[in-house]
């Protein structure tokens, strides 16, 4: 869990010192199809008029997903990726 704070100190230091927010955020998941997670991930990010883009791997085991939104802060990119944590087999690209 440390590894998790640290990583997130870390990325809201970047994004405050690249990013003038308000702005346009990419958000890039890979979530297996074997449950409902594609819906979850899209449930999570609807919310907040995202452009949701979903691609099946080859073998169609996982699903690429990509997320256009508008973020007002750094603590909202990481809210939006703490919550995406909690949706089983994700990963965070």
């Amino acid at each position: 869990m440390q590894d998790r704070e640290a990583f997130y100190a870390k990325l809201k230091s970047q994004l405050e010192d690249t990013t003038t927010f308000p702005a346009k955020y990419l958000y890039k998941f890979i979530v297996p199809t074997d449950g409902n997670q594609v819906q979850e991930v899209q449930d999570l990010f609807n919310e907040g008029g995202a452009v949701i883009d979903t691609k099946k791997s080859k073998t169609g085991k996982y699903v690429s997903v990509s997320i256009h939104l508008t973020v007002k802060s750094s603590e909202e990119v990481i809210s939006y990726y703490k919550k995406a944590e909690a949706i089983k087999g994700i990963i965070s690209l």
